[in-house]
C-alpha cells in the first residue's frame, strides 16, 4: 500500500516512516511542507496519504488544504488528516464532498500503533475514521432532533460516527447485531435520515447533521 506522508518535524515524520513501513507501508514521499505535500499527491495518487493539518510556509491549515486540493483533481484520494488540537472546522471541511475516505486524528493516537495504523487501513479501503475525541464535541452539541435520543442512542450515535460497522458496536456495548440495528433505525428515524446499509454514508449523514449545530 503506498503512503504519501506529510510531517514538519523530522523526528516524527521520521517515525511514522519507520512504523508504516514495519507493516508492511511503502512510503512514496515524505514530505514537510504545504506545496510539496500537493505536488507529491497529484504525481504520486497513493493509496493514502497522512497528512499534518498545519505545515509551511503558513503553519495555519496548509496541510489541509493541500489535501483538499488534490481530492478536488484526484476525488476520493484517501486523506488521514492529525491534528494537535480538536478543531471541528478540520472534520467539517474533510467531509463537505461526502465521498468519504478520510480521517481525522489527533496526533496523540500516533504513539498508540495499533490505533493509527488501523486508522490509515481503514481511510485506504474507503473509510471514514473521526477522532473519538471529534465525535463527542459533535455529539455534545445537540440538535434539537437529537436531543430526543436515549443514552443507549447516543453511544450507539457515537461509535457510528467512528465508523464502526453494527458488529463491532454490539460487542463494545455488548448488544447483539439485531438490537444494534433496531437502536440505529431509531437514531435515523428521530434524525429524520434515510436508512442506509452502506456504513460510510450512514456516517457521513450523521456526522453532517450533527455538524448543523455549528463549530
Amino acid at each position: 500500500m503506498r503512503v504519501v506522508l506529510a510531517e514538519d518535524l523530522y523526528l516524527l515524520r521520521d517515525g511514522m516512516v519507520l512504523l508504516l513501513q514495519s507493516h508492511g507501508f511503502e512510503i512514496v514521499a515524505a514530505v514537510d511542507n504545504g506545496p510539496a505535500l500537493l505536488s507529491a499527491l497529484l504525481e504520486h495518487r497513493p493509496d493514502v496519504a497522512v497528512v499534518d493539518v498545519r505545515l509551511p510556509p503558513s503553519f495555519t491549515d496548509e496541510g489541509l488544504q493541500a489535501a483538499l486540493a488534490a481530492r478536488r483533481e484526484v476525488p476520493g484520494l484517501p486523506v488521514l488528516v492529525l491534528s494537535q488540537h480538536v478543531e471541528q472546522l478540520y472534520a467539517r471541511e474533510l467531509l463537505a464532498d461526502g465521498t468519504g475516505a478520510v480521517g481525522y486524528l489527533l496526533k496523540d493516537r500516533v504513539f498508540n500503533a495499533e490505533q493509527f495504523i488501523d486508522a490509515v487501513r481503514r481511510v485506504a479501503g474507503g473509510g471514514t475514521v473521526m477522532d473519538p475525541s471529534v465525535i463527542a464535541k459533535l455529539v455534545a452539541r445537540p440538535t434539537p432532533q437529537s436531543g430526543t435520543l436515549t443514552p443507549r442512542e447516543r453511544e450507539v450515535l457515537t461509535l457510528m460516527a467512528e465508523g464502526r460497522s453494527n458488529a463491532a458496536i454490539g460487542k463494545q456495548l455488548y448488544l447483539s447485531e439485531s438490537a444494534v440495528g433496531k437502536h440505529i433505525a431509531s437514531i435515523f428515524g428521530k434524525l429524520n435520515l434515510p436508512v442506509s446499509d452502506d456504513d460510510n454514508r450512514r456516517v457521513l449523514a450523521v456526522l453532517a447533521h450533527l455538524q448543523g449545530t455549528g463549530s
